[in-house]
């Protein structure tokens, strides 16, 4: 989806692992990178269709991938990287709320409904308790925040949601919505948006975690080695 090391890190090992993989994507930033895909071109790999969406914002590059089978009973997937969270949406590294605003709305948003939302990470938790804080009167919210405490205590996942839950209680996607707007204090959708991811970015910090030992190899540089000796 884009070319951030918690995304991308792993490339150029697979593909020094696997001769002739192919590594698809719209930035040249992404490791390894063989294939440079566009807004709008459609993939084939067996049954499987991918459409590749362009959400620019949370970096210049960022694409999403759109997935399904014709004639198939299962709903079909979103690949939404960092551009679509459940619950919420990245942060603007690379882009404006103007670019956040057409790709959660005209791009991404425009999907079917029953879409399964596949995201790059979890942080559904800390999300739903911000969405609380924009819309506190809102059922859906509060009653899938408990959910996702509850899977979190258990250690299961949280992805994938669909499109059709988002609306109904994501704040960046109800930036019509009257109380979104009284909390923002805007009415105009972009500035709404604007104003939602400055205060998400402001919301409380979570405690850290002593990190896992995966994570320690890979920020001390022991991955690779590793996997020369096997």
């Amino acid at each position: 989806t884009h070319h951030h090391w918690d995304h991308a890190r792993g490339n150029e090992e697979l593909a020094r692992l696997c001769p002739g993989l192919r590594v698809f994507g719209a930035d040249q930033r992404i490791g390894a990178l063989t294939d440079t895909v566009t807004h709008g071109q459609e993939l084939t790999f067996g049954a499987i269709r991918v459409r590749c969406l362009f959400t620019p914002c949370h970096t210049s590059g960022h694409m999403c991938y759109f997935m399904w089978e014709d004639d198939s009973p299962d709903a079909p997937a979103l690949f939404s990287g960092d551009t679509l969270f459940v619950g919420g949406c990245g942060q603007f590294f690379e882009g404006t709320a103007e670019q956040m605003y057409t790709n959660l709305t005209q791009i991404l948003g425009a999907l079917p409904k029953d879409t399964k939302v596949f995201c790059g990470h979890e942080c559904t938790v800390r999300n739903l308790k911000f969405a609380l804080k924009v819309e506190p009167e809102n059922e859906m919210v509060k009653e899938k925040l408990a959910w996702a405490k509850q899977r979190d205590d258990e250690d299961l996942p949280t992805v994938p949601s669909t499109l059709q839950e988002e609306f109904l209680y994501n704040p960046f996607l109800r930036v019509m919505e009257e109380p979104v707007q009284r909390f923002t204090g805007q009415t105009d959708p972009v500035e709404v948006l604007r104003r939602l991811r400055t205060e998400r970015d402001n919301f409380k910090k979570p405690k850290e975690r002593p990190n896992p030992p995966a994570m320690l190899a890979f920020d001390w540089g022991l991955f690779s080695p590793f996997l020369e000796k096997q």
